[in-house]
């Protein structure tokens, strides 16, 4: 009985035109750390996709690096960072925000469905002691969208937490280590989700949607743009061989394929979903993306790991079920199958 993988989409694999693009690249020489022409060309196709020809994009090699390397810049060590209290660079970077932003604070900030809301924003700006050197100073909020427990911010939701942000003189980052599967989870443009919502600055997640090793940063921000030029080298994150992230980067844009991949990341969820709640199944939060946690016993989690379901437990009776570009509706078929013999 083979495995079937739902534990993460980061255990996917990477997709065959990212892998014929990079030895496509592999020929001849190239001027190194950004001077080389897929470097240049992947500002005019993300400028083209963002509909945003002011736009700076940075090729990094990891999520958290994107994420932590972006707040650096946008938030002074002096200042914090609000987010919910469930995002993922709160919980799961390893203070990679606070080191590389020289001690900035993180504050969490509740919210039902692990979504922020503008009045926990303003609840936390009534709370701050404007001014007072020994209260640390909000200077960006954060959003992660898709959040990490699979639900998805409404458009007019992220321009009312934009608005409140910016009118009290903050930053909007946004976390899109999964941006692609919000994208079609919304159906709407990546403009219309980042900078026409009022995002300064996105981490554009590549590697959990078939990219090898490359995410980005997507500034919309010339001032913030000109501090990561520095920070990114500071921290190692500027490659010598730039080429083979840019052109990773390229081909994941190129064609809608970002968006095409997760489709099939989404609808694999939404059809085990159905399948699921047509047994029985109830789940923590309506999934809207490609991640479900479900309510199960532990005895059944037994049994469905014995089955050859792979997953992670992620609290007392509860288990996350996340697809991919790479799940097939075989999987799907297969895992309602053994789901529904382990009940």
């Amino acid at each position: 009985m083979s495995p079937i993988e739902l534990r993460s989409d980061n255990a996917a694999g990477v997709a065959p035109e990212i892998l014929q693009a990079i030895e496509a690249a592999n020929s001849g020489s190239a001027l190194a750390y950004g001077g080389d022409a897929w470097s240049v060309r992947l500002q005019a196709v993300a400028a083209e996709v963002f509909e945003q020809a002011d736009l700076t994009v940075f090729p990094v090699l990891t999520g958290t690096a994107a994420n932590a390397i972006a707040l650096s810049a946008m938030c002074p060590p002096w200042g914090a960072v609000l987010c919910h209290e469930t995002a993922h660079i709160l919980r799961s970077e390893g203070g990679a925000t606070s080191m590389f932003g020289g001690g900035a604070v993180m504050r969490g900030l509740p919210g039902n469905n692990f979504l922020l809301e503008a009045a926990s924003l303003e609840a936390a700006f009534a709370s701050t002691r404007w001014g007072d050197p020994h209260h640390s100073q909000p200077a960006v909020v954060s959003l992660t969208n898709p959040t990490d427990f699979g639900t998805v911010y409404p458009l007019a939701r992220l321009a009312e937490l934009s608005r409140c942000a910016h009118e009290q003189g903050l930053l909007v980052h946004m976390d899109g280590a999964r941006l692609a599967n919000a994208l079609v989870s919304l159906g709407c443009s990546p403009a219309a989700l980042t900078w026409q919502a009022g995002v300064d600055v996105v981490t554009l997640g590549a590697t959990k949607n078939g990219v090898m090793t490359a995410d980005a940063i997507v500034c919309f921000n010339a001032e913030v743009a000109k501090t990561l030029t520095y920070r990114l080298k500071r921290a190692g994150q500027v490659a010598s061989k730039m080429r083979f992230q840019a052109v990773q980067l390229q081909a994941y844009l190129n064609q809608g394929r970002w968006l095409t991949w997760a489709s099939q990341a989404n609808n694999a969820m939404q059809a085990l979903v159905r399948g699921l709640q047509a047994q029985g199944a109830t789940f923590v939060v309506t999934p809207q993306a490609n991640m479900a946690f479900v309510r199960v016993t532990d005895d059944m989690a037994d049994r469905l790991q014995a089955a050859g379901l792979l997953f992670y437990r992620t609290a007392p009776g509860v288990i996350r079920l996340v697809t991919s570009f790479q799940t097939t509706p075989v999987d799907i078929e297969e895992t309602l199958v053994r789901w529904q013999q382990c009940l």
